[in-house]
C-alpha cells in the first residue's frame, strides 16, 4: 500500500503528504519554501517549514475526489476501499485535476 505521495503546485514539486500510523502528514519542501514566489497549495496550509498533522485526511485534498457514483465506480476499477480516501487521492489526482495541484504516489 501506497503511504506516501508527492504534491505538485503548476508541475513544480512542493510537498509531501504521507498517511502514518492513522496520521496524515504535510510538509512542505525545504527547496520549494526557498523559491520566489512560491505560493501555498491552500489557503488552509499557508507556507511554513513545520509540518502540518490530522487524523483525517486535509480537507483540501478530500475535496479533490469524487463524490456518489463517481467514486463508486473509481474504487471498483482500481479496487480501493470507499473508506480509503489517500490511496484513491493517489490515484486520482496524478493528473488533470481541477486546480494547480497533483499528487503523485512515492515508492520507496
Amino acid at each position: 500500500m501506497l503511504t506516501k505521495g508527492l504534491v505538485y503546485y503548476n508541475g513544480v514539486e512542493a510537498a509531501v503528504l504521507e498517511k502514518r500510523d492513522g496520521t496524515y502528514i504535510f510538509r512542505y519542501l525545504s527547496a520549494y519554501l526557498s523559491t520566489p514566489g512560491a505560493r501555498p497549495v491552500s489557503i488552509t496550509l499557508p507556507l511554513q517549514a513545520a509540518e502540518y498533522r490530522s487524523v483525517h485526511l486535509f480537507p483540501f485534498f478530500a475535496n479533490l475526489l469524487s463524490e456518489g457514483v463517481n467514486k463508486r465506480l473509481q474504487c471498483l476499477k482500481w479496487k480501493i476501499d470507499e473508506q480509503d480516501y489517500f490511496s484513491l487521492l493517489l490515484q486520482i489526482a496524478q493528473e488533470e485535476t481541477i486546480g494547480a495541484i497533483t499528487v503523485k504516489p512515492i515508492t520507496e
